[in-house]
């Protein structure tokens, strides 16, 4: 378990104003919020003094009824025997018994258990009816058991599409999660593999181990890979082409030529380039007898023909006025934002603060293995430091999982950042924010606007965010209105 000790003090309010007016140098934060070492675990569990509150998960909290040595889970939700026995006498009771102690650990509430169990009795029952009692063949059962649940409805004729697609769900999800627990190896509909197979493992072989290890990719790097080689693959089957060395030229330049039809500029680019790096390592292990990336056209992108989607600093203050931060949800958003504008941090990079990565003694925030595969220290904003204690203090989760931002929701467990991401787009729509493709790289490239507007070089801002090269922060030019102002006015030579 995990001991947090937290000094006891009133909860500051913090306003928006406030995150707009800090500034760079980053204020000391003079309230601490101090994880414990590992040694102070469930033995002070529960102390609690005048001076220090010790925050600790202790599962004796929650009693538990048990019969002889075996725990009783069914008892702590139903209190009528004739329901209990339904439920026992059929053929999965005891798995749905084991199921509903898995609910309790993942933190779903009494509400969702009243609504699992006789569905998955009702499941069970189903099956048995059909004649299938092993568990290994139930998943073949979920699809039928759907449909006739929902043909016995009366109102399935009268809902809309959207409200019968959102009902399946309602009811398959929970027996999928089901399945899952009790059948290792069971993947649910929506995360079965749309292929059974590496592209080209045959025909080039090691080429994803090449990613991987040479190149050291991500796995969210890889699966892009994997998409577009799938798209080539299908491509080249179509003419019955069996290796990469039955590759000509107009085989090519046709897939590239079909490529754009369907999909825009940047999509026809990352696809293209992945297409070149299987030709490059192909022909380095000699699988092809000659070059053909340059066959490999793609459509012509200019390097900075784009403008930074940020928004005004009126635009963050109404983002931020919109977040309710009496509400446990709100607590952590609001923190997850202010630390997206004032560090420009990338939402992988949130999702993977831990309480160690905050040192409250010194007042830094450590940002480590960023995209470039170094770490960042930065001055803990006495903003920031404030909005994190009041969401660990009040809002988050008792857990023993020392990331900092947690689900609010069961299953219980840290955030992704594509949650993080989706937390900010959210409130950039619900303040009425026109801004194209809006989440949490917005407030990134607000946070970058803001350095330049406030006469920070550009090589000071790329360090500031994390950009690995100079190159990637070159784009911002276009948003330094004062110095395009005096290229506009006079004869550019103060700036060389």
């Amino acid at each position: 378990m995990v001991s947090c000790t937290m000094p006891r003090r009133s909860s500051p309010v913090v306003n928006s104003a406030d995150v707009i007016a800090a500034p760079l140098s980053l204020f000391c934060c003079l309230r601490r919020y101090v994880a414990a070492p590992p040694e102070m675990g469930a033995a002070e569990g529960g102390a609690l003094d005048r001076d220090n509150i010790t925050i600790v998960a202790d599962p004796a909290d929650f009693s538990i009824p048990r019969h002889g040595s075996e725990i009783v889970m069914l008892e702590h939700y139903y209190t009528k025997p004739a329901t209990l026995d339904r439920i026992r006498a059929c053929w999965l009771g005891e798995q749905i018994e084991a199921h509903v102690g898995r609910l309790l650990t993942l933190g779903y509430t009494p509400k969702v258990v009243f609504f699992r169990v006789p569905l998955l009795r009702q499941f069970a029952e189903f099956s048995s009816r059909n004649g299938v009692q092993i568990v290994a063949r139930l998943p073949s059962q979920v699809s039928p058991f759907i449909a006739e649940r929902m043909a016995r409805s009366p109102s399935e004729t009268t809902r809309s599409a959207k409200r019968l697609r959102q009902w399946e769900n309602e009811t398959r999800r929970p027996i999928e999660q089901f399945l899952g627990q009790i059948l290792p190896d069971f993947l649910p509909r929506d995360r079965l593999p749309k292929c059974t197979r590496e592209p080209f493992e045959d025909t080039v072989p090691g080429f994803f181990g090449y990613l991987r290890d040479e190149r050291g990719l991500r796995p969210t790097s890889i699966y892009a890979y994997r998409h577009a080689l799938s798209l080539f693959e299908a491509y080249l089957t179509r003419f019955e082409l069996a290796t990469l060395g039955e590759l000509s030229v107009p085989v090519v330049s046709g897939f590239v030529t079909t490529l754009a039809e369907k999909h825009g500029t940047s999509s026809t680019a990352q696809i293209c380039s992945s297409i070149r790096v299987l030709l490059r390592y192909a022909l380095r292990e000699g699988l092809l007898s000659r070059d053909l990336v340059p066959a490999l056209g793609t459509p012509r992108s200019y390097r900075l023909s784009k403008v930074p989607r940020s928004i005004s600093w009126e635009d963050v203050r109404r983002m931020l006025d919109v977040v309710d931060r009496r509400s446990s949800v709100g607590k952590r958003d609001y923190a997850i934002l202010v630390l997206l504008i004032t560090y420009g941090l990338r939402a992988r990079e949130i999702a993977a603060l831990t309480l160690d990565d905050i040192d409250w003694e010194r007042d830094r925030l450590l940002v480590p293995e960023r995209k470039c595969g170094h770490c960042t220290a930065y001055p803990l904003s006495g903003v920031v430091g404030e909005a994190i204690c009041i969401y660990l203090e009040q809002a988050r989760p008792e857990t023993d999982n020392r990331t900092v931002f947690q689900r609010a929701h069961a299953p219980d467990g840290p955030m992704t950042f594509g949650s993080v991401s989706d937390r900010a787009a959210r409130y950039l729509r619900k303040a009425g924010i026109d801004v194209r493709r809006p989440g949490s790289h917005t407030l990134r490239h607000t946070c970058v606007q803001r350095l330049i507007d406030a006469d920070f070089s550009l090589k000071s801002a790329g360090d500031f965010v994390g950009h690995g090269s100079p190159r990637s922060t070159e784009i911002y030019t276009k948003i330094d209105v004062e110095n395009l102002r005096e290229v506009a006015l006079g004869d550019g030579e103060s700036l060389l």
